[in-house]
C-alpha cells in the first residue's frame, strides 16, 4: 500500500507540468499514459520523437529499427554515445529511454519493417510515427496505416529543410494523396548520404512528437490536410494544403488481402552489377573510383584511387579509363550504385559497384596485409 501511494505521488510529481495545464489535467495525462505509439526508425528523427514521448509518459512505446549505431550518427542522433557504437539502435535507444522514464513500457523490434510484419505490428498500436529516411519505408508505412486505419505522423528532412504532416486522421489525406507514386528509378536524391544539419532532425522530430500528443489529447489543430515546411537557414515556415485523393486511398485498400506480397520500387533501388572487395582487389586491370566528396574520410591509401565525386562525375569523364574495369565505391554503396547507373546510361561499360564502402575496403586491406605479414 505504501509503495503504491509512493508510486502515485512520484507519477504526479513527474508529470506535474502537464497536469497543471487546464487543457491537459489529470484526465489528459491518463490518456497519455494509456496511449500506445509505434516509432518507425530510431535515427535522426526517431531520437527526439522517442525522447519527448518517453518524457511525456506515453504508456507503451514501440521502436522498430534494424540498423546499428555508427560514429557518423552521433552528429544528430542524440540518444547515443560512443558506448553505443555497433549496437542495434532500437535496443540502444531503449537503454537510454528507460533511464529517462522507467514507469512506461518500451517494446523493441530490432528488425526491418516489411510487408510481412507491418500489419500485425501496426494493429498493436494507436498511432504510428514515421522517422524513416527512405521512400520504400514511407510508402510501406503509409499503406499499412491505411489498411489498419491508424493515424500516421510523418516527418522528413533534407539538408536544411524539414516537412511534417499527419496522414490518415479522421478520413484526412494520406501520404499518397500528396505523393501518389514513388519517384522513378534514378530520379530521387541519395537516400542516406545527402547530408543534414545536425539540429534539424531535433526540430522536426520534436514537432512530430507534438503532433502525437495533440492526437492523444485531442487538443489543438492537428496537421491533417496540411504539410508544414520548415527552413532551418531562414527559420521560416510555410503550410501547403493537401486534399484527400479517394482513388489513391481506394487503390491501397484493395491491396490489403495481398499486402504481404506487395513490393515498392523507388529511385533508391537502382539495379547495377556489384563486385565484392576481395574480387575487386584480385583484379589486375581495374580502376578504383572513389565517388565521395573530397572532404570525406577515411581515405583509402593502399590502392591506386581515382577521386571522382558523384557531384562532378559527368564533367570529369576524361578521368575514367575506358580500357579497364571500373570499381566504384563511396561510404555505404549508395552513391557508387547511382554513379554506376549514370555511367551505364552514358554507354560506359565494365562498371561495378563495391557495396561495402570505403571503411570495409580499408579493413579488408589491413587484414590481408596482416595475414601476408604473418605468413612471412
Amino acid at each position: 500500500m505504501i509503495k503504491k501511494k509512493q508510486y502515485l505521488t512520484n507519477k504526479m510529481s513527474r508529470y506535474s507540468r502537464h497536469i497543471v495545464l487546464s487543457e491537459i489535467g489529470q484526465i489528459g495525462q491518463d490518456k497519455i499514459s494509456n496511449a500506445k505509439v509505434l516509432v518507425i526508425g530510431a535515427g535522426g528523427l526517431g531520437c527526439p520523437i522517442l525522447q519527448y514521448l518517453t518524457a511525456a509518459g506515453v504508456g507503451t512505446i514501440g521502436i522498430i529499427d534494424f540498423d546499428v549505431v555508427e560514429l557518423s550518427n552521433l552528429q544528430r542522433q542524440v540518444l547515443y554515445g560512443t558506448s553505443s557504437l555497433g549496437l542495434n539502435k532500437a535496443i540502444a535507444a531503449k537503454a537510454h529511454l528507460q533511464n529517462l522514464n522507467d514507469a512506461i513500457t518500451i517494446n523493441t523490434y530490432p528488425e526491418k519493417l516489411t510487408h510481412l510484419n507491418a500489419l500485425e505490428l501496426f494493429n498493436s498500436y494507436d498511432i504510428i510515427v514515421d522517422g524513416s529516411d527512405n521512400f520504400n519505408t514511407r510508402y510501406l508505412v503509409n499503406d499499412a496505416c491505411l489498411i489498419t486505419n491508424k493515424p500516421l505522423v510523418f516527418g522528413a528532412i533534407y539538408k536544411f529543410e524539414g516537412q511534417i504532416s499527419v496522414f490518415n486522421y479522421n478520413n484526412g489525406p494520406s501520404y499518397r494523396c500528396l505523393f501518389p507514386n514513388p519517384p522513378e528509378k534514378g530520379t530521387a536524391p541519395n537516400c542516406s548520404e545527402i547530408g543534414v544539419l545536425g539540429v534539424l532532425p531535433g526540430i522536426v522530430g520534436s514537432m512530430q512528437a507534438n503532433e502525437v500528443l495533440k492526437l492523444i489529447l485531442e487538443i489543438g489543430n492537428v496537421l491533417s490536410g496540411k504539410l508544414l515546411c520548415y527552413n532551418a537557414l531562414t527559420c521560416e515556415t510555410s503550410i501547403l494544403k493537401i486534399k484527400r485523393n479517394a482513388l489513391a486511398v481506394s487503390a491501397v485498400l484493395k491491396t490489403q488481402h495481398n499486402f504481404k506480397n506487395t513490393q515498392i520500387e523507388t529511385g533508391c533501388e537502382i539495379q547495377v552489377a556489384n563486385l565484392n572487395i576481395q574480387d575487386a582487389i584480385a583484379q589486375e586491370n581495374i580502376q578504383f573510383i572513389d565517388v565521395r566528396e573530397a572532404h570525406e574520410l577515411p581515405k583509402v591509401t593502399d590502392l591506386d584511387i581515382t577521386y571522382l565525386p558523384l557531384s562532378t562525375l559527368e564533367t570529369n569523364l576524361h578521368k575514367i579509363d575506358l580500357l579497364k574495369k571500373k570499381a566504384l565505391f563511396c561510404k555505404s554503396g549508395m552513391r557508387s550504385k547511382h554513379a554506376v547507373s549514370v555511367l551505364h546510361n552514358l554507354n560506359i561499360t565494365n562498371c561495378f559497384n563495391i557495396p561495402q564502402g570505403a571503411t570495409e575496403i580499408i579493413n579488408f586491406i589491413k587484414e590481408r596485409n596482416k595475414m601476408i605479414s604473418n605468413a612471412k
